[in-house]
């Protein structure tokens, strides 16, 4: 698959890291900072947040709003949905590796329409893009509660 490069470019995100996992990370403008540690599952104290979580954050609310932008699209109201991402954190080979579970809801909806829907915003939600190929990526369609 081709890289896609977006042209024109319409928002930079930009954010510092200081110590790692034992760190902070701060967003340019300040609105983002967060202490950072490790999870108690992989030896830290689990005081802060940690990459995979701010990942599982960021996946999951840019999956919605490409999820909304489908059911728009296709006249279904998907008011309420809710996207949660789970990220495994993992050794693979000499290095480690993460794999994403989505798990899609849309209330009022049946789980074989959110299913579809939910594949639909796969092909387009700019995380699915960067991580095709690289990182699994499970679209599960739930009832919604």
């Amino acid at each position: 698959m081709a890289e896609l490069t977006p042209d024109p470019v319409l928002y930079t995100a930009r954010a510092t890291s200081t110590g790692g996992r034992g760190g902070r990370a701060v967003s340019d403008d300040g609105i983002l900072d967060v202490a950072l540690t490790a999870p108690k599952e992989l030896g830290g104290p689990g005081t802060g947040t940690n990459p995979e979580q701010l990942f599982a954050a960021g996946y999951s609310a840019c999956f919605n709003s490409a999820l909304a932008g489908v059911a728009r699209r296709e006249k279904i109201d998907a008011t309420g949905s809710t996207v949660t991402a789970n990220v495994a954190f993992g050794r693979a080979g000499d290095g480690y590796a993460l794999a994403v579970e989505l798990q899609v809801a849309i209330p009022g909806q049946d789980v074989a329409d959110v299913d579809r829907l939910a594949h639909a915003a796969h092909a387009v939600c700019p995380y699915s893009v960067a991580t095709r190929g690289n990182v699994p990526v499970t679209i599960t369609a739930v009832p919604a509660t």
